[in-house]
């Protein structure tokens, strides 16, 4: 049984093309027999206002950055046509909320106004400095010190922001890992998973499996699974209607191998 995509994006995303639209992305979905689907557009911000912890750092800027906001009209009218043209798909509204511990309250403001099914919570920027900085930019500086920074923060982001219910691509660096993601050793950072993975446990909240990243070994679910982590969500991250899905077949024997099964229905998160 394949599980639901609960990660995808469309041209309401900055980084997509105009041209990827939700109708092929259901198609693709329907094509492969998911259950359901969530539009999961990003929400990242490049002026936040006085009450984000952003501006408490003294962060003023984000360094080269195209994020744009999302068109929150347009996307909830696609919703509405794509939710009448495939009935026999569950259809979730939703956001990847960029560094959400760092942007509660525009990121409050915008919920507020536009409620949403599901609200990813990545990580993709560290600061340095008075800015915010894409991780992949600085890997070149220091690969493994940036890992660690990485992981450290995700704790403090779990800890410090619920407005999230799935913890996205927890490893999100390892796709830009200099010489290639092939190079990089999981076990050593082993540690440093585990205190992420403890901190999500004790929310309650779901591990994302995230399949446009290299996929998630065994160990690193069971990990997971073994700092009491209850939850798995499967997630494409799609910025192409072909990649929904993708890979689900092969997430989902990892997700067994590490003692997770199906939820109560089709539609659920799985469960240890």
């Amino acid at each position: 049984m394949r599980p639901p995509d609960n990660h995808v994006h469309t041209g309401w995303s900055w980084d997509t093309p105009s041209s990827v639209t939700m109708a092929r992305a259901c198609e693709q979905a329907v094509a492969l027999g998911l259950p359901a689907i969530a539009f999961t557009e990003h929400l990242d911000f490049t002026v936040w206002g006085a009450d984000d912890r952003a501006t408490t750092l003294g962060l003023v800027d984000r360094h080269a950055s195209r994020h744009a906001p999302i068109d929150a009209e347009g996307y909830w009218a696609e919703l509405a046509e794509v939710r009448e043209r495939f009935p026999e798909l569950r259809i979730w509204s939703g956001v990847e909320a960029g560094e959400p511990h760092l942007f509660s309250a525009s990121i409050a403001a915008h919920l507020a106004g536009a409620p949403v099914d599901r609200v990813l919570g990545s990580l993709h920027s560290l600061h340095d400095g008075d800015r915010l900085y894409g991780v992949g930019q600085l890997l070149y500086q220091d690969a493994d010190g940036t890992m660690r920074r990485y992981l450290a923060e995700i704790v403090d982001m779990v800890e410090s922001s619920d407005v999230f219910q799935v913890l996205a691509h927890v490893d999100f660096p390892r796709r830009y890992w200099p010489g290639g993601s092939h190079r990089y050793v999981e076990k050593d950072y082993e540690e440093e998973y585990r205190a992420v993975f403890r901190a999500l446990a004790g929310t309650g909240r779901a591990l994302e499996v995230n399949t446009s990243s290299p996929l998630a070994s065994v160990d690193q679910v069971r990990w997971f699974r073994e700092e009491g982590g209850e939850a798995i969500s499967f997630g494409s991250d799609a910025h192409q209607p072909a990649a929904v899905g993708q890979r689900f077949d092969l997430a989902v024997d990892v997700v067994e191998a590490a003692g997770f099964r199906p939820g109560r229905d089709r539609f659920d998160f799985w469960h240890r």
